[in-house]
C-alpha cells in the first residue's frame, strides 16, 4: 500500500482544485481533486503534503490541519492510504501544474464536478467539519462498491 497525502486549500468560499488531465495512466484522469502526492522515503504526512504543494501549485503552506486517513482498496490500482488535510493559510503565488489545471471553485460548485464516488463523502465530511476520521473505500473499477466510516458500513 503507498501512502499519499491530499490538501483542500481553502480562500474565502472557494477550493483550491486540481482538475487531473495532463499525467499518462492516471487513475484520476478527467477527475476534480485537491493538491497531493506520493510520500518519498522518511517523509512524515505533515513533510509529503507541505513539498507536494509547493510543487503543484507553487504556494507555501502557513496553516493546515490534518482531518483523516483515507484507505483506498481497488481491484484496480494499487491500495493507497490518503492523509487528508485541509488549509487556510498559504503564501506565493499560483504556478501552473504539470498534472493538470489549477482552478479556484467557489464550495457550491464542488459537488458538480467529476469525482470519485468516495471523494463525495469525505468531503462531506470536511464541509461538516467532523472531527479527525478513518474512512474505507472499496472500489469495483469505478464503482464505489462499500463505505466504512469509523468502523461503521455506510449504506450506498
Amino acid at each position: 500500500m503507498k501512502n499519499t497525502t491530499l490538501c483542500y486549500i481553502l480562500r474565502g468560499d472557494e477550493v483550491l482544485m486540481l482538475h487531473r488531465t495532463a499525467k499518462q495512466n492516471d487513475e484520476n484522469e478527467g477527475k476534480w481533486i485537491g493538491v497531493g502526492g506520493k510520500m518519498e522515503a522518511n517523509e512524515s504526512p505533515d513533510d509529503c503534503l507541505l513539498r507536494e504543494v509547493r510543487e503543484e501549485t507553487g504556494l507555501r503552506l502557513t496553516r493546515w490541519r490534518y482531518r483523516g486517513i483515507v484507505t483506498f482498496v481497488s481491484d484496480r490500482w494499487e491500495g493507497e492510504y490518503m492523509h487528508l488535510f485541509t488549509a487556510d493559510g498559504f503564501e506565493g503565488e499560483l504556478m501552473p501544474c504539470s498534472e493538470g489545471e489549477l482552478a479556484w471553485i467557489s464550495r457550491s460548485r464542488i459537488a458538480d464536478l467529476p469525482q470519485w464516488e468516495g471523494d463525495r463523502i469525505f468531503l462531506s465530511l470536511l464541509e461538516q467539519n467532523a472531527p479527525f476520521f478513518s474512512l474505507k473505500l472499496c472500489y469495483e473499477g469505478d464503482r464505489l462498491a462499500r463505505a466504512v466510516l469509523d468502523g461503521k458500513e455506510l449504506s450506498l
